[in-house]
């Protein structure tokens, strides 16, 4: 285990709960709750499985300092939250290794869950990781050979929750300075307890079927943020939106 923060050591503990022996770096990290090795290359040396969980901007370089230590054998997991051309960039780094590369996506929040964190996975090491890292109880679905494509998965719904979270605290941070905060979180809260697809097709389908009005209320809504001094981000590309749904729709 490469990376030894909250997520990676609660992964790491968990994996060594369910029978696997694991060395665990960090060059920050001094206590895991595992076996820790000198350096990164250590850890990898002679490993099954070497999982990297850092960070996107770190995931190159965890990569190079393990590569000349990797069996041909070996798969390298990158659990990384990372674009799929870094995916890539970094399955580039473990080719010439003759060590399998997984796109590894975790597909919920890692506290509380550890390595029962449900994840995606492809890329050639695909199968082997799910073999090696699910049979240990990660539940673990590949979804082919091609790195990148867990990455994808993951942040085409990254999209959705993090636009979502940036939405309500918008809508949250109008209703402060009207005095409506607590009308408004329930009216939210509600709004989500009872959604369902029928509430997403309307979203989908009425945004279109209705854009030119719902530009007009969006911009009426921008106009009313920016009064009260909030800065309008989601409102104005909501407008945006709904705008360019009604250009092209001609």
């Amino acid at each position: 285990m490469i990376g030894l923060g909250e997520a990676g050591a609660a992964i790491a503990r968990d994996l060594r709960a369910a029978g696997a022996a694991v060395v665990g770096f960090d060059p920050v990290i001094t206590d895991g709750g595992v076996d820790r090795a000198a350096s990164a290359a250590a850890a990898a040396g002679g490993a099954d499985a070497v999982l990297s969980v850092n960070t996107a901007s770190a995931a190159a370089g965890v990569a190079g300092s393990v590569a000349g230590a990797l069996g041909p054998d070996a798969v390298f997991a990158d659990l990384n939250t990372a674009s799929p051309g870094a995916k890539r960039a970094v399955a580039a780094i473990i080719a010439p290794t003759g060590a399998r590369f997984a796109d590894v996506a975790l597909m919920a929040p890692v506290a509380g869950r550890g390595l029962r964190t449900p994840a995606l996975v492809s890329g050639p090491g695909a199968a082997r990781f799910a073999e090696i890292v699910g049979g240990l109880g990660m539940p673990v679905t590949a979804i082919g050979p091609e790195p990148g494509t867990a990455a994808a998965r993951k942040l085409v719904r990254s999209v959705f929750m993090k636009g979502l979270a940036a939405a309500i605290a918008e809508a949250l941070e109008a209703a402060d300075r009207i005095g409506g905060r607590d009308a408004l979180y329930a009216d939210i809260a509600a709004t989500l307890t009872e959604a369902d697809e029928a509430l997403l097709r309307r979203l989908v389908a009425g945004s279109a079927q209705h854009a030119a009005r719902r530009a007009e209320e969006m911009a009426a809504a921008r106009a009313m943020l920016e009064e009260l001094g909030v800065q309008p981000r989601v409102a104005a590309a909501s407008e945006a939106w709904l705008r360019s749904l009604r250009a092209a729709d001609g």
